[in-house]
């Protein structure tokens, strides 16, 4: 069996992390974004974005199984505002110390290995060290599958739901928080 690990990611990391996010995306996301969505973001544009990512000040990490990049995650500290605002724009008191997960995937073809724990894991701890008491994360609301599994680390809706226009179709997503616990707990 091949050896698992997480790592911060580097510009080498970059075509897969464009190519993973979009091959995963295409899988588990097919039947909640429109087909425009696809077309609209190629593989060089994309590789810009990571890049810029990967050298910023958010926290880039990469799942590997053996010498394969399986996964990625993105998580920074503290959240944008508008990423943890309530309903009506006020903010929690402990804005300060909310870390945002922007993305967690794994391929699905790499699933059930523990890669997702894993990540999730190394971005709780890189939170905890910037200063974070507890997360959040957006998913859409019909992706049973990571609601499932951010559920796992006790993470739970918080009530807040936002309409994202991707590509003319509507993408209702619902907001999870928990705590920085780096252990499952299911």
């Amino acid at each position: 069996m091949a050896t698992a690990s997480v790592r911060p990611a580097t510009l080498a990391d970059v075509p897969d992390i464009a190519r993973i996010q979009r091959e995963t995306w295409q899988l588990a996301y097919a039947d909640l974004l429109a087909d425009q969505a696809w077309h609209a973001v190629d593989q060089d544009s994309a590789e810009q974005a990571w890049q810029q990512a990967v050298v910023g000040p958010a926290h880039v990490l990469v799942a590997l199984e053996g010498a394969w990049t399986v996964g990625f995650c993105v998580a920074g500290s503290p959240a944008p505002d508008s990423e943890i605002a309530s309903a009506d724009g006020s903010l929690p008191a402990d804005a300060a110390q909310v870390g945002l997960i922007a993305s967690l995937l794994v391929e699905p073809r790499w699933g059930r290995r523990g890669h997702g724990g894993r990540l999730f894991a190394a971005a709780a701890e890189a939170l905890r060290a910037d200063g974070a008491t507890r997360g959040v994360v957006w998913v859409p609301e019909a992706d049973q599958a990571s609601r499932a599994f951010f559920g796992v680390v006790d993470w739970h809706p918080d009530g807040v739901v936002r309409t994202l226009d991707a590509a003319g179709r509507p993408l209702r997503e619902v907001r999870l928080t928990g705590g920085l616990i780096p252990e499952m707990t299911g």
